[in-house]
């Protein structure tokens, strides 16, 4: 079980260069409130960029920064996991990302997204979108669950039943058919080879069996005409070693520099003049200072200027076009050179390589001249004998690879999504259909809630009407979001997966639930275990005040977050 203990961060969002510390542990509930924009919902965007690198909410990287310090954005997650204490220390401008456990750095020696895999494979065991099912319930970004696709839900199952590891095995399986499949491409194909130099080799003998005086000649004139080739080659590689001499510098680098300077530039001025064309849209159409609401003074000189800065930033721009243009040119030709000089050079090694094979045949007829037919003959027999043997090897592998393969099949047939995943799943949907129904019955929502082993949804009225999840109201639809997300939790909690003490509902209250609802969802968060520590972000403290055993407000102050507890 996951226990958060405490976050902190500071230049993140809204918050200050001074740290925001909050207790996850201090009370079973606590309420979190504060008007719009004051930063209640900072804490979730925190504790999710923490973990998995990304907020809660549709923001981007560059925005989490806080506008004003522009640096120094740090978030610090506090956590256990059995006698295991952690701390994942995450920030932007500088980025930093670092897990500790128990006082020690856990080595960083591999990819910032290998770092993150082994935070959420082998820590955590929880991904994103599972810590949205199990941990947060908010209106903003999040996804319910009956939103999700068939995958999606499949993915969000089978981390609460801690069954991935199927899904782990099958991606390692699959490696290693991958690995047999190419070892058995190779041995195909080595079988193939020698198969060839058998039949070359058998020619070979045959060859010198029949190699006589009488056609002595036949092999020197084959010889000559093989040596006048070669030379005529070399003369045609020396030929072009001359010509690829006078190329000069065909290093690309410098104009590409070049070129990149000049995009540089050209977005530097795009950008001056879109602030010049803002600020003369602003004079155009404003006489009086919005802030202060008093008369532009020289408001005519101050137009005339804009436009003289913007005609000059456009003369700027049509001068940088064209010194784009002509590098542009440059390296089309510099490349085209470079195409010549490649097409040259692969020429060159071609008549290389044909000059070895010919130099090699030479050898190889010149040998067969000197030496006596017999000597050759047991050589290549003996040569014969050694490739039929590696043969026969390469055929016995062969065999015990494909029984390999066949066999990783069979297991893999076990380890699809249908196979023993499927088998596991349908024993916990009893149990998860009932507590889901359960859940229903409290928020007063009296409908049959079914889920099937491929996680598609019957919903059904007292009297077997069928119902749609995207038929219902709002308030309905949230209801059955809850009874989701408590379901979860307790199937988390007795599969001991992605069990936390920590859940947050984001403006749950604040939505579509009416009193009825409310009261109904007060009821049961007062059945929570003492083990849960639940936080309530709302616009309703006037209503929720009394509800709940501590409370957090936000307020602005200066641009800046502030928290009172």
């Amino acid at each position: 079980m996951i226990i958060f203990k405490s976050i902190r961060y500071k230049n993140f969002l809204s918050s200050g260069n001074t740290f925001t510390d909050i207790n996850f542990r201090k009370s079973k509930s606590t309420l979190v409130v504060g008007h719009n924009g004051a930063g209640k919902s900072t804490m979730l965007d925190a504790l999710s960029f923490g973990l998995f690198g990304k907020p809660h909410r549709k923001i981007m990287k560059s925005q989490l920064v806080n506008s004003i310090n522009q640096r120094q954005a740090v978030v610090e997650v506090e956590f256990s996991i059995g006698k295991s204490n952690f701390k994942i220390i995450r920030g932007i401008k500088p980025n930093v990302f670092e897990i500790w456990k128990d006082g020690k750095m856990i080595n960083q020696s591999s990819h910032a997204m290998e770092y993150q895999k082994i935070l959420e494979q082998n820590i955590l065991k929880l991904n994103h979108k599972s810590f949205h099912q199990v941990v947060v319930l908010g209106s903003s970004s999040f996804i319910p669950f009956m939103q999700l696709n068939a995958g999606h839900r499949r993915d969000v199952i089978e981390d609460l039943l801690d069954i991935n590891i199927f899904s782990k095995m099958n991606v390692i399986l699959k490696e290693k058919n991958s690995i047999l499949k190419d070892k058995l491409s190779k041995t195909n194909h080595t079988i193939d080879l020698i198969k060839n130099k058998i039949t070359q080799q058998s020619k070979y003998i045959r060859d010198i069996a029949a190699l006589t005086t009488e056609n002595k000649k036949k092999y020197e004139k084959q010889i000559k005409s093989a040596e006048e080739k070669i030379q005529k080659l070399q003369d045609h590689n020396n030929q072009l070693s001359s010509e690829l001499e006078d190329k000069g510098d065909l290093d690309l680098t410098k104009l590409q520099e070049r070129k990149n300077n000049v995009i540089a530039l050209r977005a530097e001025q795009k950008q001056q003049l879109k602030a010049v064309a803002k600020r003369g849209l602003f004079l155009e159409k404003n006489d009086e200072c919005p802030t202060c609401e008093q008369p532009i003074q020289n408001k005519d000189k101050l137009v005339f200027d804009t436009k003289n800065e913007a005609y000059q930033i456009e003369h700027t721009l049509g001068m940088i076009e064209s010194d784009y243009k002509l590098v542009e040119q440059e390296i089309s030709s510099l490349q085209e050179t470079i195409s010549k000089v490649n097409e040259k050079t692969n020429t060159i090694n071609s008549n290389n390589r044909e000059i070895a094979s010919l130099n090699q045949s030479n050898k190889d007829l010149k040998s067969y001249l000197d030496e006596e037919v017999s000597a050759d003959l047991s050589e290549a027999r003996n040569e014969l004998e050694k490739l039929s043997s590696d043969k026969e090897s390469l055929l016995e592998e062969k065999l015990k690879v494909a029984e390999q393969f066949n066999y990783n099949g069979v297991i893999g047939e076990m380890l699809r999504d249908t196979g023993i995943k499927t088998k596991i799943i349908k024993q916990y949907l009893p149990a998860i259909n009932k507590l889901v129904n359960q859940h229903l019955q409290v928020l007063d929502f009296f409908v049959s809630f079914d889920l099937d082993e491929s996680f598609q949804e019957t919903i059904r009225s007292r009297y077997r009407d069928d119902f749609t999840y995207e038929s219902f109201s709002e308030g309905e639809k949230q209801r059955i979001d809850l009874s989701l997300l408590f379901t979860w939790r307790q199937i988390a909690k007795m599969k001991n997966s992605v069990a936390t003490n920590l859940l947050i509902l984001d403006e749950t209250f604040d939505s579509s639930l009416d009193h009825d609802g409310v009261e109904n969802l007060l009821k049961i968060l007062n059945t929570l275990g003492e083990d849960t520590n639940t936080f309530i972000i709302s616009h309703k403290g006037d209503i929720l005040d009394n509800k709940f055993e501590s409370k957090i407000e936000f307020t602005k102050e200066r641009n800046f977050s502030q928290m009172k507890v």
